[in-house]
């Protein structure tokens, strides 16, 4: 048996067998005090030493105190930014509750008997940890209570990113590693880190640090650039993921860098093309995209033999009297390598139908020669008779 004075009041409390512990109605009789029943003793406590309680029955019993507790907040769950304001409500069935309160380091509300709504307002949050559990009474001389749900975060005083070329220009297929460093932020398990290359997400992190109160994040991420990325701005972007479905914080970001993607040549046609003559213009289209900018050689077949400036064109037009049957070979290089195209002009076959039209008229004139012939034979002969 342990003795304690408070005042006039002294305090008696047996801890004969731990197993029997049970929490039973708070007695508003003192104001600055709340009143626990163990084991059919009674014991003052401040109310902070009221967390320790529970904690130590829940340790003793393994039973959660509030598992069960008739009690339900509105909002449901707070999310708050260190030193701002929040309030929130708890409610518990009229027809089972003698009386409720708030636990809470700050701000908390005494036993309040006759209520079934009490409402926890904290006018500014100084702690990172911060755990506010509302507690009942009820009619069947059971205590319970359940915590409320609560993240108290602090955005990011800065997010900035290393210099990812310094100064060069990538090299399209090689891998690059740079960081994203992120300044006081809280909490860290709810930190999302996404790393951004023009309109796509090229990689996102997330930590699993359990500290509540603010720290610094690094997150590093392994690149490898392709020719698309060309031009595109890079950024990293910190965002606090714990608001309600449909909410969000805003996020952090930092400055943006452009990058210079070297890659070799590629053709915005078809590797090759194989072209039929014909009366009209014929079109060598041998566009290609790479940087740094790419050069133009042409291998012609004999007998063409173009001008000087057609050797280094991207494209060339041919009439119809250049049209030599033959591979047409165009290069396109750049410092990072070559492509080359094929261009093949074949004769167009000769038509089936043509040819069967000029067999129709030979036959026809041949008839008519023949025919003529026979005539002026007669006409001769009856003219000797």
């Amino acid at each position: 048996m342990k003795q304690k004075s408070h005042g006039n009041h002294t305090l008696q409390v047996t801890y004969a067998d731990l197993e029997s512990f049970k929490v039973l109605p708070y007695d508003n009789s003192f104001s600055t005090f709340s009143r626990l029943r163990v084991a059919g003793r009674v014991k003052y406590q401040k109310p902070m030493m009221w967390l320790f309680t529970f904690g130590f029955l829940i340790a003793v019993t393994g039973t959660p105190v509030g598992a069960t507790c008739p009690v339900e907040f509105s909002p449901s769950s707070v999310v708050v930014g260190y030193g701002d304001s929040f309030s929130t409500n708890c409610t518990s069935p009229s027809n089972v509750t003698l009386g409720m309160g708030w636990e809470s380091q700050i701000d908390g509300i005494p036993f309040t008997e006759g209520v079934s709504f009490l409402t926890l307002k904290i006018d500014l949050v100084n702690l990172w940890d911060l755990s506010p559990m509302c507690f009942i009474t009820g009619k069947d001389q059971e205590q319970c209570y359940k915590p409320l749900p609560i993240i108290v975060y602090k955005l990011p005083d800065s997010v900035s990113m290393s210099d990812i070329s310094e100064g060069r220009p990538l090299i399209a297929g090689t891998t690059y590693k740079f960081q994203c460093h992120i300044i006081d932020v809280a909490p860290a398990k709810y930190l999302a880190v996404y790393w951004h290359a023009g309109h796509k997400i090229i990689s996102t992190q997330t930590f699993s640090d359990t500290s509540p109160s603010p720290v610094n994040k690094t997150s590093e991420v392994s690149w490898k650039p392709d020719k698309d990325d060309n031009g595109a701005l890079v950024w990293c972007e910190a965002k606090l993921n714990v608001m309600p479905t449909g909410a969000s914080l805003p996020s952090t970001m930092s400055r943006t860098q452009r990058v210079s993607v070297l890659y070799a040549p590629t053709f915005d046609q078809p590797q090759n093309e194989t072209l039929e003559e014909t009366k009209r213009d014929v079109y060598l289209n041998c566009t290609a995209k790479g940087n740094p900018k790419p050069v133009f050689t042409w291998q012609f077949p004999r007998p063409v033999e173009p001008l000087e400036e057609q050797k280094t064109k991207n494209a060339l037009t041919l009439d119809r009297f250049l049209q030599f049957p033959g591979t047409y070979i165009c290069t396109a290089s750049n410092s990072e390598g070559s492509a080359i195209k094929y261009f093949t002009i074949v004769k167009a076959p000769r038509s089936g139908s043509g040819t069967t039209a000029g067999i129709l008229i030979s036959a026809f004139f041949l008839f008519m020669f023949t025919l003529a012939c026979l005539v002026y034979y007669k006409q001769r002969k009856a003219a000797v008779a």
